[in-house]
């Protein structure tokens, strides 16, 4: 297969996996907002939660980013 065609592969799965991380953790910030607004004395517990998600969601698009430059990387070879 080409390898142009394998980095723009790449690429494209790259930017969709931080497009969605980062309208994952604005939509998590949004709902945490609004709950704080609501319930102002469960903020504290609403703050560590949010925190918490927020770790996994980056964590999972960090992991989606270097599985597609690994995979661009390797398989140009």
């Amino acid at each position: 297969m080409d390898t142009g065609l394998i980095g723009i592969g790449a690429g494209l799965g790259a930017g969709l996996a931080i497009v969605g991380g980062g309208g994952g953790i604005g939509r998590l910030a949004s709902a945490a907002m609004e709950a704080m607004a609501r319930q102002p004395e469960a903020a504290g517990d609403i703050k560590g939660t949010t925190i918490i998600t927020a770790a996994f969601i980056e964590g999972v698009t960090l992991f989606a980013v270097v599985v597609c430059l690994l995979l661009a990387l390797n398989t140009g070879k």
